[in-house]
């Protein structure tokens, strides 16, 4: 902590005081790097000790999340990836414009949420719905529809920039990411390992 920064002390939720196990809703926000990184190990943790985790990847069409192929091994953890690939092979580039197919995408990740909720998974990611919302690609009032429907024992953690206001409130746990430095501002590109080299070091 900076020194600039003042202390925030949580306030008491009565609503769950004393209660154990899983069944929350978390929240990932702000514009720094962290917030898929922090929901993505969450759901090691509980597939480590037996839960069944569903996660969708809103908006993250493609082939440049290699995480996913460390997903196919784990037997209790189930994805959907939705969405186009935004990034230029050439450019590399970052595609922002948002067209008809990514209504229809957005609308798909949403049912496979629903799915996941009516089959009893102990931990839902939805991973960048929050900026599917700022963008319009799906209401606020549909996740919170599906929020309030999803079995009592489900933990449901919703990651991405600018979530609404009313997810904010409605969640148990708020984490904001803030962005200090990024390499990305430099015009530094990570390039994701090869996935021949991935499962050669699993062997």
């Amino acid at each position: 902590m900076t020194n600039n920064q003042e202390q925030v002390i949580p306030e008491l939720n009565p609503s769950i005081k004393g209660r154990e196990g899983f069944g929350l809703i978390q929240v990932f926000t702000g514009n720094g790097k962290g917030k898929t990184t922090a929901a993505l190990g969450s759901a090691l943790r509980a597939s480590a000790i037996g839960k069944k985790v569903g996660i969708v990847f809103f908006d993250k069409g493609g082939e440049h999340y290699c995480e996913r192929d460390f997903f196919d091994l784990i037997d209790n953890i189930d994805y959907i990836s939705t969405g186009r690939d935004r990034i230029d092979p050439v450019s590399r580039r970052f595609d922002f414009s948002v067209i008809d197919v990514d209504y229809k995408e957005a609308k798909r990740g949403l049912e496979a949420i629903q799915s996941f909720c009516e089959h009893n998974y102990d931990l839902v990611i939805a991973d960048e719905i929050n900026s599917c919302v700022h963008l319009g690609m799906v209401s606020e009032k549909e996740v919170l529809d599906v929020i309030d429907r999803k079995p009592n024992q489900t933990e449901f953690i919703l990651t991405g920039r600018n979530a609404p206001e009313a997810f904010l409130e409605k969640a148990h746990l708020v984490t904001e990411m803030r962005l200090n430095k990024h390499y990305f501002y430099s015009g530094f590109l990570p390039v994701p390992l090869k996935k021949i080299f991935f499962f050669d070091w699993l062997k």
